[in-house]
């Protein structure tokens, strides 16, 4: 073959990139979408940048009109004293303590309930199930006075036990890892019975590291649950030592209703509550999607 034939074959198929390039039509539907994505998101991270805003501004610059949408010169200031004021240390402590003991106590007592239901046969497994699951439809008000006066019985009112304990049970987590374990093959109890190996063996050394991707997935939306946690901490707690952070932000707003509200400490104060969930979720990204995504699940 001579030179330029040999030049002409190489470029005929670059030649017809390019006609097919010129024949494909613009992407209108994908740039639509995407622009429909960017106003969503521009919409829900709007409130937030603005909370933002107003945490570093002066209260002048609050409530003057039109509203300044550019952030001011005072964050650290403001910062500073809403953490002074509202004890801010403490009560992310306890926020902490709250919201990850929730969320262990959850994903542990539910793959123990799903793994005795999955691999253990005994009478009455699904009823036992069901009556978990039913659970659901019980609405919160229903049972707060009757775990009230339990806890109260108990004495454990405000301790960290009153505020975690009656929390931990989780239908909801009970049923995910139910339908995970219903999912791995036979043959991997039956491969560790022949080995010898026990029930709780075959739940730390096989089940549980199966299920981590699972497990990281519920830890975020459990932590964030934990954390948001209002009504119950403020029934349970009487002392500003165990109050947790969505309730003592309250403390920076003025009981008096002469005195003109502080928003930008309020707001100093919600971003700094915002702050250790958005770590989490950051942190906990790669296996949050992984577990919704896993084709097991």
């Amino acid at each position: 073959m001579s030179t330029l034939a040999r030049e002409d074959a190489l470029a005929r198929p670059a030649q017809m990139v390019v006609a097919e390039r010129r024949r494909r039509p613009f992407p209108w539907g994908a740039l639509t979408v995407h622009g429909l994505l960017l106003v969503a998101v521009a919409v829900i991270a709007f409130p937030l940048y603005y909370a933002f805003v107003i945490s570093t501004q002066e209260v002048s610059e609050v409530i003057q009109k039109p509203p300044r949408l550019l952030p001011s010169a005072h964050l650290v200031e403001n910062y500073y004293e809403a953490w002074q004021r509202s004890g801010m240390g403490r009560l992310l402590l306890n926020s902490t303590i709250v919201a990850v003991g929730v969320a262990v106590g959850k994903i542990s007592i539910s793959i123990l309930s799903a793994f005795a239901i999955v691999y253990f046969r005994f009478r009455g497994r699904q009823f036992v199930f069901w009556m978990i699951f039913v659970t659901l439809m019980l609405p919160i008000p229903v049972r707060i006075l009757p775990t009230y006066e339990v806890i109260g019985n108990l004495g454990w009112l405000n301790t960290y036990a009153g505020l975690t304990v009656p929390l931990m049970a989780s239908a909801t987590a009970t049923f995910l890892f139910r339908q995970f374990y219903l999912t791995m093959p036979n043959e991997l109890a039956e491969a560790a019975q022949l080995d010898g190996a026990g029930p709780m063996r075959f739940l730390w050394s096989i089940l549980l590291p199966l299920s981590w991707a699972n497990i990281a997935a519920l830890f975020v939306v459990l932590f964030i649950y934990g954390w948001n946690e209002y009504f119950w901490p403020l029934l349970i707690t009487n002392t500003e030592e165990m109050r947790t952070v969505v309730i003592g932000l309250e403390s920076l707003i003025p009981r008096s209703g002469t005195e003109l509200p502080t928003w930008n400490y309020i707001m100093a104060g919600a971003m700094m509550a915002l702050l250790p969930p958005v770590a989490v979720i950051l942190f906990m990204q790669r296996w949050f999607v992984r577990g919704l995504i896993e084709s097991e699940k």
